[in-house]
């Protein structure tokens, strides 16, 4: 899912460019549409790629969305992150990551994450933590990969 903002579009060009299907949306624009299709694409069995701390942040904190859509699917989470060998971070909230023409990319993966159907909302929160920590290591890791 990509932010309708202007920001999103440029996400959604270059995805889209690699031949991947954009579904707009945010917790703060047409998320009910979203939902919807998103819900749909992963009970036939479609991967989906959500940005975790959503359009407005804060930068690294994952929002409770992505854990109550795989709780209503029965999808896995797969926390995935990559970094460049010459890259730039822009001095938005975000530190959005730009990568250099013909920069080495890798890609890292965590594991394939079950959100257990029914948790309360302290240990669906104790469960968003322990991912969020999860997918701030693996950015970490990532991005020490060509220093």
């Amino acid at each position: 899912m990509i932010s309708p903002s202007e920001d999103g579009e440029i996400a959604a060009q270059i995805t889209s460019r690699f031949g991947y299907q954009n579904i707009r949306g945010s917790g703060s624009h047409s998320v009910l549409k979203a939902w919807a299709r998103m819900k749909r694409e992963l009970q036939k069995g479609s991967e989906i790629a959500i940005i975790p701390d959503g359009p407005r942040g804060p930068n690294r904190e994952l929002k409770l969305g992505a854990l109550k859509l795989a709780q209503e699917t029965g999808a896995a989470l797969v926390p995935f992150t990559f970094s460049a060998s010459k890259k730039k971070f822009l001095s938005s909230w975000d530190r959005f990551l730009i990568f250099y023409p013909f920069s080495k990319v890798v890609a890292v993966f965590g594991p394939p994450l079950h959100v257990v159907p029914g948790l309360k909302d302290e240990e669906l929160e104790r469960e968003r933590e322990k991912i969020e920590r999860l997918m701030i290591e693996l950015d970490e890791k990532a991005d020490r990969f060509y220093t």
